[in-house]
């Protein structure tokens, strides 16, 4: 692995290492907010699923940094400006519609990209893909069954399913942004190139949409800059929480 494969390589594995400890530290903000508990158990288990995946992401980035960091300086010693994080994935947690919205959004994203990954030249970063491919397809299961529950429910809960498909449309633009960084390493065989998902992924999510008699937005805004560190405030609040216990007390072994 030649220096710059091996320093972009290092970005994209932290990268989507970020993407997955954000959106699963969201997802466990509903634990013991569950609507009942099976659903309360459901959200705990899912936010372990994408945090577990950041651990092997982050595992990876510490080796190949190889500069005596660990999974835990990837996850709580760095500041929102270090992170590179998809925006979609730190938006608060809302109601449970917004949420719902939120994580069908990124269950169809990662039902594409993940089979995408698993072909990767990288050994490492196929195989984490391979784990994640099983836990997606329960995933969008569940969001999607919500999702047209809400929709097409009463006229309260198709209000707010309505008011978060239209709320959080302009930050899944983003999902499908392509730097040179991601561009070097899907020409190498090792990223994925997302650029190419996009169609596929509207096309999924307008269907289910449309199925939830909700309307699918237009294009008409876009919000990007999670990827170079440019992100919104909700970042840094949702840090702040999460990193308080390993910053108050570093290098603590429990």
């Amino acid at each position: 692995m030649s220096d710059a494969i091996k320093a972009a390589t290092l970005e994209y594995a932290t990268r989507l290492g970020d993407d997955s400890v954000v959106l699963g530290h969201r997802i466990s903000e509903w634990v013991s907010y569950g609507p009942f508990l099976e659903e309360d158990i459901a959200y705990g288990n899912v936010a372990l699923d994408y945090i577990g995946r950041a651990r092997m992401f982050y595992t990876y980035a510490a080796e190949l940094a190889d500069d005596g960091r660990t999974e835990d300086d990837f996850a709580y010693m760095r500041s929102d400006r270090e992170y590179r994080n998809l925006l979609l994935m730190e938006m608060p947690k809302g109601d449970f519609a917004y949420s719902q919205v939120r994580q069908l959004f990124a269950d169809v994203y990662y039902t594409l990209v993940l089979p995408q990954l698993l072909h990767s030249k990288d050994e490492t970063l196929s195989a984490i893909a391979a784990k994640g491919i099983k836990e997606t397809k329960y995933h969008l299961r569940r969001s999607r069954e919500w999702v047209l529950r809400l929709g097409d429910g009463t006229e309260e809960s198709h209000k707010r399913t309505q008011k978060a498909v239209d709320s959080l449309w302009g930050y899944t633009h983003e999902l499908f942004d392509m730097d040179e960084t991601e561009q070097m390493l899907a020409d190498a065989g090792i990223a994925v190139d997302v650029s190419k998902l996009r169609d596929e992924w509207h096309k999924m999510v307008s269907d289910i949409l449309t199925e939830a008699t909700l309307t699918v937005p237009e294009d008409s805004w876009a919000v990007r800059g999670g990827r170079t560190g440019y992100h919104t405030e909700n970042l840094g609040h949702m840090l702040t929480e999460m990193q308080i216990t390993h910053r108050s007390y570093p290098g603590c072994q429990w």
